[in-house]
């Protein structure tokens, strides 16, 4: 008899806090429409992907084009460039399933950066 009585609290405040999520539903979406819409008019956080480069390639590679694709110094060691070519492609290498394109932007990067 208590376990009926417990199973049927158990509804009633599940009902009610559903009934409450449903009430409070329109007003919390209205507020994240209005963050995203700051952080994307700010171009700012982690939603907004400022973390990469935006914008296609350069018709020529310049040695700043160079260092971000690479993300190295401007004035980084031949091994760090090296190094950084290295674990690049192996997430890009057409092999693996990268594409081509990308693979031949990282080489000429480490070209470019190389002749110095």
């Amino acid at each position: 008899m208590a376990s009926i009585v417990i199973v049927g609290v158990g509804l009633a405040v599940a009902g009610f806090a559903g009934r409450q999520a449903l009430r409070v539903a329109p007003q919390v979406a209205q507020k994240m429409s209005e963050v995203l819409k700051t952080m994307s008019s700010e171009s700012a956080g982690f939603m907004s992907g400022s973390k990469f480069h935006k914008g296609g390639f350069e018709p020529t590679m310049s040695r700043r084009e160079a260092t971000l694709i690479l993300d190295v110094s401007n004035n980084a060691p031949k091994n760090k460039i090296k190094d950084a070519h290295k674990r690049i492609m192996l997430i890009n290498h057409p092999d693996k399933g990268g594409s081509p394109y990308i693979a031949a932007k990282i080489n000429e990067a480490k070209d470019l950066l190389d002749k110095k």
